[in-house]
């Protein structure tokens, strides 16, 4: 069964950069569409970027030309690359399993099932 383990939080500033990883174990990546999750304390829990089994990237608004999500399906790994980071984007963020669709990053709440979360990984974007 697949397993998903989230890592790279950190406190950063304003501005600043991190990269998120996401590894897999139980099974290789090959065949799994990954979508970053996050959330905020009081929040809801959002969809941020995904990427298909065949490389094709999705973005919510509110991330988009300033995140960038990627595979590397050797290393059984999905990264985030988050740049330009601001305030907002604290949260606990996730990975998990599941389909790379329009709509689970255009901020509506949908009942797709998504599979193997991880624990999770905090990032904090403060002064």
């Amino acid at each position: 069964q697949l397993q998903l383990v989230e890592s790279g939080g950190a406190l950063v500033q304003p501005g600043g950069s991190l990269r998120l990883s996401c590894v897999a174990s139980g099974d290789t990546l090959d065949y799994y569409a990954i979508v970053w999750f996050r959330q905020a304390p009081g929040k809801e829990r959002e969809g941020v970027s995904c990427i298909s089994a065949s490389g094709n990237t999705k973005y919510a608004d509110s991330v988009k030309g300033r995140f960038t999500i990627s595979r590397d399906n050797a290393k059984r790994s999905v990264y985030l690359q988050m740049n330009s980071l601001k305030p907002e984007d604290t949260g606990v963020y996730y990975c998990a399993e599941g389909p790379c669709l329009n709509t689970v990053v255009s901020g509506s709440k949908v009942s797709i099932k998504f599979n193997s979360w991880g624990q999770g990984t905090q990032v904090t974007v403060s002064s």
